[in-house]
């Protein structure tokens, strides 16, 4: 099978990408890897050519016969800043109920999290100083708008968008209409 140009704009691509990796890397077959996850070498077949419709189930029985985090198969390659609006990013739904699961970030190994829940008002913004170096900030509004991210380059988010990027740069948030509430997300490697 050829290699697919890496569009990680495209959830399908992103997928295939990561299976021919991870397959290669674990050194096994389509047929073995189909084998060992149980699911049918046409459907693992389709993926890998991002021409399927992975369900929750299928991935992750393929990622643990990978051996890898779910996450490792839908998740590009993190930029250093990351916006992801409401009702975009990698979703996979469920075959068996109403479900759908967007994975919006991984931790890296050795990671801390800290969570916070921030309520705004519009008035002067939060400048932030750079914080420890590795540090990454994940904010997801819950209501309102805010506007937020690196001090030089802020992006105004709405009601369920979220924004990655580097904590140990300046930066900013600054509600920009009445009741904004934020879920911040700051982590320490």
């Amino acid at each position: 099978m050829t290699d697919l140009p890496t569009d990680p704009t495209t959830p399908l691509h992103t997928i295939a990408a990561a299976l021919q990796r991870e397959r290669r890397r674990a050194g096994i077959s389509a047929a073995e890897l189909a084998r060992r996850a149980r699911v049918a070498k046409s459907t693992l077949s389709q993926l890998e050519s991002a021409t399927g419709n992975p369900s929750v189930e299928t991935l992750w029985a393929l990622s643990t016969a990978l051996g890898v985090p779910f996450s490792r198969l839908v998740d590009p390659t993190p930029a250093p800043v990351r916006l992801i609006r409401a009702g975009e990013g990698p979703a996979v739904v469920s075959e068996h109920t109403d479900y759908a699961a967007t994975l919006l970030t991984t931790c890296p190994p050795g990671a801390r999290r800290d969570i916070y829940l921030i309520r705004a008002e519009p008035g002067e913004p939060r400048l932030s100083e750079p914080h420890q170096l590795g540090t990454i900030e994940h904010v997801i509004v819950t209501a309102g708008r805010a506007l937020t991210g690196l001090a030089d380059d802020p992006i105004e988010l709405h009601p369920g968008d979220y924004l990655s990027y580097p904590g140990d740069q300046p930066h900013i948030f600054r509600a920009e209409e009445a009741g904004t509430c934020a879920v911040l997300v700051s982590e320490h490697i």
